[in-house]
């Protein structure tokens, strides 16, 4: 929760990488084929855009994930990247913006590992519905990701009272290092 040392921390990475070239990083989690899917940079700039997002600040966050979709070399990343992206321009009110991220994701795109972020695009994108998502045959991670994103999705629907409910849900999993609950965390903070 140290948002800050952190942004530092991922500011420093890039200055250190910038003309280099990328590098596969082993995150030490396998996925059912077996292929890496990010790299150092990608996971850099997704991290710092993660960071600036938590905090507010999402113009900054923005800016990182448009470098990190400059490295992204598959669908797993880029459907990461255009999550929060995503999220991060509506927050500001460029829906325009918005839209045309949601332009670029399709149904049947193949993926690897990055499904709950896909299917939350789908929501957003109006293709699936919200409530097909939830339901205990997820995995514990996934559900965090799911939730912090339909609550999203109801805050901008304006349906604040349902957002919060669900991200609350989200708080009182207690599965403190998700994404999605440390997200729901900084939503019920605010």
């Amino acid at each position: 929760r140290e948002f800050d040392l952190a942004i530092q921390d991922f500011q420093k990475a890039a200055q250190l990488f910038e003309g280099q070239p990328d590098v596969v990083e082993a995150d030490g989690l396998p996925n059912a084929r077996n292929i890496p899917l990010s790299s150092l940079q990608t996971n850099t700039w997704y991290h710092l855009g993660l960071a600036h997002y938590l905090k507010g600040e999402y113009e900054k966050a923005n800016q990182a994930y448009l470098n990190g979709l400059k490295v992204s070399d598959n669908n797993d990343m880029r459907v990461a990247f255009w999550y929060w992206q995503y999220m991060a321009m509506r927050k500001i009110g460029r829906d325009e913006e918005a839209g045309k991220i949601l332009d670029q994701v399709s149904r049947d795109m193949e993926l690897i590992e990055n499904t709950s972020y896909h299917e939350l695009l789908m929501v957003f994108k109006g293709v699936f519905s919200p409530d097909e998502l939830l339901s205990g045959e997820n995995s514990v991670l996934d559900n965090a990701t799911l939730g912090y994103g339909l609550g999203f999705w109801h805050h901008i629907n304006g349906r604040t009272e349902r957002a919060n409910q669900i991200w609350r849900d989200v708080y009182d999993t207690g599965n403190w290092a998700a994404f999605g609950f440390i997200a729901s965390e900084a939503e019920l903070a605010r």
